[in-house]
C-alpha cells in the first residue's frame, strides 16, 4: 500500500474550520467565508457534526482513488479530514458491526452534485465490502442500475448537464457479514411534463438523444427513426448537443448496463420501441374541421407518422386515430361520445406521450428491482440511499415545485427530529443532563400542505373531484377562504388585509413561507397537473396493442376490468409516497449529505457568495449548527482526548498510568478550565463552547513548539556527543592501526635483512657444493668416456669381419626408407584441390617412384570424385546420370555433342499443363510426360519439314499436330528398334520401328530437333528402363530409312547453303535423300 499522510484528528493542518460546530463567531457571513476558504483550497467537504456539506467542484479531484478508500476504511469519523468516504464508512460499519439499519439522505438543488454523491457512496460501499464471484455480480448490478436510470430519468437543464428529474431511494440489502445481497429502488415524481415541452436552453430526457446518436442505421430503421434531431417536435434544438457529453458512447454504456442488470434482448428491444413511439407521437399534428351540427372536431394532418407508430406498437390505426378524435364518457349504464377539438386533441396526444413514458420509467424501475432483489430469505441489514431534489425557488414556480418543496419540508422535519433525538440519546447514554433546545418546528408548514381536511393538497383534490366548472382560479378562491388566517400562507385575494396592497404578489399566485424562505407559486396548471388525466379511449387503445410491453403498461384499458372510479390524483399519490418514505426513514439511523452548488456557470474555481447563501438558508444549515451547538459543541472519547492534549500537563506527560478519564480530569484541573465549560460523560468529554476547544488547540500548538525545541536541543546534544564518541573511537582505531602498521614495517625490514644474509650464506654453500659436484661429475664422465672407447675398440676388433658383409644392403634400405618418407611428406603438402576437373599433380621427384606416383594420382582422383558425388541431391544425380549416359553414347562420335554438354536437360520445353492451347492434348495423355518438344518431321515425298509436337512418356512415343493438338502417331517403346543419326553437326535423326508392328505401317520417322542429344539420351534410358533392352544408337553419315514399302538412303554431305547454318534436306530420287550440313 502506498505511503499516506497519517492524521489523528480533523483538527490537524485544518484549513478554516473542518466542523462548522466549532465555528466562532457563528453567523451567516462567517459560515460562507469558511466554506469559501476551504473551497479555494480544494477542500469541498465540511462537517456539521455528523452531517457532510458537499460543494460541487465542477472538476475532477484526486480524492476518490483506491488509496483514499483504504485511507478512510475502518477509521474514526473525526480522525481524518472531512470526506464523503468518512460518512460512508461510518454508516457501513454501524450497519455491519452494530446491526443498525442505515439511510443516507442526499439533498440539494439541481447541479449541486447529488447524483455524483450517491454514486460515490455506492462505489465506496462496493469497494470495502466482501469479495467473491456472486458478491461481485450483485455489486456490479447495483452499480450498473445507475446508468440505466440516468438515461431515462435525467436531462440537461440550465443548471446541470445531468440533472435528475426524479427522486430515487435505493435500499441496499446486506447479509450478516456485510456483503451485499441485492437492493430495491423506489422512484418519486418523474418530471414527465419534460417529455412534451422543455424550457429554453434545456433538453428532453437523455435517452432520446442517445438513441438517435448511438444506434446503428439498421436499428434506427427498425425503430422507424431518423438521426436528425430536427425531425422531432418533442426535442428542443437549441441545446440538442451538450459540450463534453458523448451521447453515442453513453448509448453503448446504457445497452451494456441493461445487459448486466439482466434485461433480455427482447425486453431491451421493446423498451426502445416504446421510446421511439413517444418520440414520434410529438410529430402527429391536427387540423380543425367543422361538422354539420356546428361542433368542432379535429383530424390528423399527415397519417404517415400515425401509421409508423401503429406498426411499432401493434395498434390498429383506425382505433388510435379515433381515440385522438373522440372521447367517450361513461356514467352508470350510459356512454356518451364527444368530438375533440384541435386543442383537446393536442392535449390528448401530449397526455398519452407523458403517461406512456412515465409508465415505461416505472416499469424499468420494477424490472431492475426484479433483477437486483435479494435471492435469499434470510434476515437482511439495509442501507438506504436517498437522492432527491432539493428545495426549489424559481422565478415561475408551479405544481412541480410545490410538490418538491413539500417533500423537502418533510425531510427537514424528520432531519430536525432525528438530529435532536440522536443528541438526546447520546446525552442520556453518557449520563449528562438533557436541556430543552429551542428550534423552529416546521410541522405547522407540513400541516398547511398535507392536512386531510384543510390542507392545500386536500383542497386541490376536492376541487379536482367537484362537479361543475373547475379552474385554477376556483382552486385559489378556496385556498383564500380556508387558509387566509394561516400565518405561513399569503395571498392577495385572501381575507387577510396585510397583502391587499402587496404588489410583489400577483392576483393569480399564492405564497408559502417555508422553513427555507418564502416561495410564490403560480396557480395556473395546478388542477390539470394534479388530475393527470388520460382519456379512457387512449388507455383502451393502448391495451389493444399487440406489443406486450405497451399492453402491460395500461391494465386499466382492459374492458373486462373497467373501473368508473376516478384514479387517484398526482398530489395524493405523492403524499402517500412521501408518507411511506418518512415511515421508512424513521426506522433507520440517518446520515446526511447536504449538496451545494457554488455557481450557476458550472465552472470550476468560482464561488458565488449570494448563490451559496441562498442554498444555506433553504437547506437550514445554520439551524442545523445551532441545534448541534445548543448543548455541547464538541465531544470526544477520553482516550484520543488524553492522547492529543497530554503534553499540556506534567502529570500526564509523557505517559499516564491509569484510566483515561482520570487523566483527562487531572489535565483539565491543571489547565484551570471553568467547570461550566465542560462535562464528563461515561466515555466522552463534552466541551460546551468552541472557544474552549480552540484554547486547548492553541495551548497544544505552543506546547508542541516547546516540545519541538526541547527535542531539537536533546537531539543536537545527542548528535554532538555521538559525533564526539565516534571521533574518539575513530582516533583510537586509527592509532592502533598505525602502531600495528609501523611494527609491521619494522618487522618486515628486519625480516628482509635476515633473509638477505641467509640467502648470501646459502648461495655461498650451494656454489661450493656445486663446484665439488661438477668436479666429481667431470671425473666420472672422463672415466666413462675412456671405458667406452676401450670397449668400442674391443668390440670392433671382434665384429669387424661380420659388419663388412651386410653394410651395403643396410645402407640401401635405410636410404630408400628415408627417401620414401620424404616423398610422402612432400606430397602431403603439395596435394591439389578437391575439384574433379583440376588436373594439376605434383611432379615426380625420383624416377624409381614413377609407377607409385601414377597410382597415387589415380587413387586420389577417384576419391575426390566420390566425395564430390556425395554432395549431389537425387535430382542432380539423375541429371548427371543422363549427362554421363550421353557422354558414353555420343562423345567423340557426334560433332553436335560438345555443344550440348553445357546445356541442362529440361525435358518439358512446352508447358503442356499450363498452356490452354494444349488442353486437348493434355486430356488425351494420361501418363507423365518425360520430354515435350517441337520437332520437324521430314516429308517422305519431297524432303520438306512439318512441325510436330514430340512427346515421350514412360511407355510411348507420340507425335501431335502443333496447331490443333491432335495426336497423329503413337508408338509403344517396345516397337522402337533403333535410332540413326549422322556424325556431323546437325539435328536429324531417324526412329526405326519394328517390322510388322501396327505403328510401322507408314514406315520409320525422320525427324529434326534442336535438342537431339537430350532426346536420344532420354529415349535410350526410357526404353532401357521399360523393356530392359538397350536401344541401338547408330551413328553414320549414310543409313537406310523404311518409307512404307521402300527403303530410302539418307546421306549427309558437306556444303554451304543459302539458309546459313541451317541444314537442308532434298529428295534426289526415289532411293536417295540428301542432307546438306554447313
Amino acid at each position: 500500500m502506498a505511503k499516506m499522510e497519517v492524521k489523528t484528528s480533523l483538527l490537524d493542518d485544518m484549513i478554516g474550520v473542518g466542523d462548522m460546530v466549532l465555528l466562532e463567531p457563528l453567523n451567516e457571513d462567517s459560515f460562507i467565508n469558511n466554506l469559501k476558504k476551504r473551497f479555494d483550497h480544494n477542500e469541498v467537504y465540511t462537517y456539521i457534526g455528523s452531517v457532510v456539506i458537499s460543494i460541487n467542484p465542477y472538476r475532477s479531484l484526486p480524492i476518490y482513488t483506491p488509496e483514499k478508500v483504504e485511507e478512510y476504511r475502518n477509521r474514526n469519523f473525526y480522525e481524518l479530514s472531512p470526506h464523503i468516504f468518512a460518512l460512508s464508512d461510518e454508516a457501513y460499519r454501524s450497519l455491519r458491526d452494530q446491526d443498525k439499519d442505515q439511510c443516507i439522505l442526499i439533498t440539494g438543488e439541481s447541479g449541486a452534485g447529488k447524483t455524483e454523491a450517491s454514486k460515490l457512496v455506492m462505489s465506496y460501499v462496493a469497494a470495502v465490502c466482501g469479495k467473491g464471484a456472486e458478491v461481485n455480480q450483485v455489486k456490479e448490478q447495483l452499480l450498473q442500475s445507475n446508468p440505466v436510470l440516468e438515461a431515462f430519468g435525467n436531462a440537461k437543464t440550465v443548471r446541470n448537464d445531468n440533472s435528475s428529474r426524479f427522486g430515487k431511494y435505493m435500499d441496499i440489502e446486506f447479509d450478516f457479514k456485510g456483503d451485499p445481497l441485492g437492493g430495491v429502488i423506489s422512484n418519486y415524481l418523474l418530471e414527465k411534463s419534460r417529455v412534451v415541452k422543455q424550457p429554453r436552453g434545456e433538453r428532453n430526457f437523455h435517452i432520446f438523444y442517445q438513441i438517435l446518436s448511438g444506434a446503428s442505421e439498421d436499428f434506427l430503421c427498425k425503430l422507424k427513426l431518423e438521426r436528425d434531431f430536427s425531425r422531432y417536435n418533442y426535442l428542443g434544438l437549441d441545446s440538442a448537443k451538450v459540450n463534453g457529453v458523448d451521447d453515442a458512447a453513453n448509448f453503448r454504456t446504457v445497452r451494456n448496463a441493461m445487459q448486466i442488470v439482466g434485461f433480455m434482448d427482447h425486453e431491451t428491444q421493446s423498451v426502445f420501441e416504446v421510446v421511439a413511439a413517444v418520440l414520434k407521437l410529438g410529430n402527429i399534428e391536427f387540423k380543425p374541421e367543422s361538422r354539420v351540427n356546428g361542433l368542432d372536431e379535429s383530424k390528423i394532418k399527415d397519417k404517415n407518422e400515425l401509421k409508423e407508430i401503429c406498426e411499432l406498437t401493434g395498434i390498429d390505426q383506425s382505433v388510435l386515430e379515433r381515440a385522438f378524435s373522440f372521447r367517450t364518457v361513461e356514467a352508470k349504464q350510459e356512454k356518451v361520445s364527444t368530438t375533440l377539438n384541435v386543442a383537446q386533441a393536442y392535449y390528448a396526444r401530449d397526455a398519452l406521450a407523458k403517461n406512456l413514458y412515465s409508465r415505461l420509467f416505472s416499469w424499468l424501475v420494477t424490472r431492475i428491482n426484479e433483477s437486483i432483489k435479494a435471492q435469499t430469505k434470510v434476515r437482511k441489514k439495509v442501507m438506504g440511499v436517498l437522492d432527491i431534489y432539493g428545495f426549489e425557488i424559481f422565478e415561475d414556480n408551479s405544481f412541480e415545485q410545490f410538490i418538491i418543496n413539500y417533500c423537502n419540508e418533510k425531510l427537514q422535519q424528520i432531519f430536525i427530529e432525528l438530529t435532536l433525538k440522536e443528541e438526546q440519546e447520546e446525552y442520556i447514554r453518557e449520563g449528562i443532563e438533557w436541556t430543552h433546545i429551542e428550534y423552529f418546528n416546521n410541522a405547522i408548514i407540513c400541516d398547511l400542505i398535507e392536512n386531510n381536511q384543510t390542507g392545500i393538497l386536500a383542497m386541490l383534490d376536492e376541487e379536482c373531484l367537484r362537479p361543475g366548472t373547475v379552474t385554477d382560479d376556483t382552486f385559489l378562491e378556496k385556498l383564500n377562504q380556508v387558509c387566509a388566517t394561516h400565518q405561513h400562507f399569503e395571498s392577495r385575494m385572501s381575507k387577510c388585509s396585510r397583502f391587499l396592497n402587496d404588489t410583489s404578489l400577483p392576483h393569480s399566485c399564492f405564497r408559502i413561507q417555508h422553513y427555507a424562505g418564502k416561495v410564490m407559486y403560480q396557480v395556473e396548471g395546478f388542477v390539470d397537473k394534479n388530475n393527470d388525466l388520460l382519456y379512457r379511449d387512449l388507455s383502451q387503445a393502448m391495451w389493444k396493442a399487440s406489443h406486450s410491453l405497451i399492453k402491460a403498461l395500461f391494465p386499466e384499458g382492459n374492458p373486462a376490468k373497467i373501473n368508473l372510479k376516478r384514479p387517484p390524483t398526482a398530489g395524493s399519490q405523492f403524499k402517500a409516497s412521501v408518507a411511506t418514505l418518512m415511515k421508512n426513514l424513521q426506522t433507520k439511523n440517518p446520515n446526511y449529505i447536504r449538496c451545494i452548488k457554488p455557481n450557476d456557470k458550472k465552472a470550476a474555481h468560482i464561488f458565488n457568495d449570494a448563490l451559496v447563501c441562498h442554498q444555506i438558508r433553504y437547506l437550514g444549515l445554520l439551524e442545523n449548527v445551532r441545534v448541534r451547538r445548543a448543548g455541547y459543541a464538541f465531544r470526544q472519547a477520553y482516550e484520543p482526548c488524553l492522547e492529543r492534549y497530554k503534553m499540556l500537563c506534567k502529570q500526564t506527560w509523557p505517559h499516564w498510568r491509569g484510566p483515561a478519564r482520570a487523566g483527562v480530569e487531572v489535565l483539565f484541573n491543571e489547565l484551570e478550565i471553568p467547570e461550566e465549560e465542560f462535562s464528563f460523560g461515561r466515555s466522552k468529554i463534552f466541551i460546551r463552547n468552541p472557544r474552549t476547544l480552540f484554547k486547548l488547540e492553541d495551548l497544544r500548538k505552543q506546547r508542541l513548539e516547546d516540545l519541538a525545541t526541547l527535542i531539537e536541543k536533546i537531539y543536537r546534544g545527542w548528535k554532538c556527543r555521538t559525533r564526539f564518541l565516534l571521533m574518539k573511537k575513530s582516533q583510537i582505531v586509527i592509532a592502533s592501526w598505525y602502531r600495528r602498521y609501523a611494527q609491521q614495517k619494522k618487522y618486515q625490514k628486519i625480516k628482509s635483512s635476515a633473509i638477505i644474509v641467509q640467502s648470501y650464506i646459502r648461495g655461498w654453500k650451494a656454489r661450493k657444493l656445486l663446484r665439488e659436484l661438477k668436479h666429481q661429475k667431470r671425473c666420472n664422465e672422463a672415466a666413462t668416456v675412456i671405458a667406452a672407447y676401450w670397449h668400442g675398440t674391443q668390440v670392433r676388433r671382434e665384429y669387424r669381419k661380420f659388419f663388412r658383409a651386410n653394410a651395403g644392403r643396410k645402407i640401401y634400405e635405410f636410404t630408400l626408407q628415408r627417401l620414401m618418407q620424404k616423398y610422402f611428406l612432400e606430397m602431403k603438402n603439395k596435394m591439389p584441390s578437391l575439384s574433379p576437373i583440376d588436373k594439376n599433380w605434383p611432379a615426380r621427384p625420383y624416377l624409381f617412384l614413377d609407377s607409385t606416383h601414377k597410382e597415387l594420382k589415380r587413387i586420389f582422383h577417384l576419391w575426390r570424385c566420390k566425395k564430390y558425388r556425395g554432395q549431389f541431391t537425387d535430382q542432380q544425380k539423375l541429371i548427371y546420370e543422363e549427362k554421363l549416359e550421353a557422354s558414353e553414347l555420343f562423345k567423340d562420335k557426334k560433332a553436335l555433342y560438345p555443344a550440348s554438354v553445357g546445356q541442362p536437360f529440361q525435358g518439358a520445353y512446352l508447358e503442356i499443363s499450363k498452356n490452354p492451347k494444349y488442353k486437348k492434348l493434355k486430356d488425351a495423355v494420361d501418363e507423365k510426360i518425360i520430354i515435350a518438344e517441337v520437332v520437324n518431321k521430314i516429308n517422305r515425298a519431297n524432303g520438306k519439314a512439318t512441325s510436330r509436337i514430340f512427346l515421350l512418356t514412360k511407355n510411348n512415343v507420340l507425335l501431335a499436330d502443333q496447331k490443333s493438338g491432335n495426336i497423329k502417331s503413337e508408338v509403344p517403346l517396345g516397337d522402337v528398334t533403333k535410332v540413326s543419326m549422322s556424325s556431323q553437326n546437325d539435328g536429324f535423326f531417324a526412329v526405326h520401328l519394328k517390322e510388322g508392328s501396327e505403328a510401322a505401317g507408314k514406315g520409320d520417322f525422320l525427324l529434326s530437333s534442336d535438342h537431339l542429344i537430350e532426346m536420344a539420351t532420354k529415349l535410350y534410358r526410357t526404353t532401357l528402363s521399360q523393356t530392359k533392352q538397350k536401344l541401338n544408337i547408330e551413328i553414320s553419315d549414310e543409313f537406310l530409312v523404311q518409307f512404307r514399302q521402300d527403303k530410302v538412303c539418307v546421306k549427309f554431305i558437306q556444303g554451304s547453303q543459302k539458309n546459313g547454318n541451317i541444314p537442308t534436306c532434298k529428295r534426289k530420287n526415289n532411293r536417295l535423300l540428301e542432307v546438306a550440313v554447313p
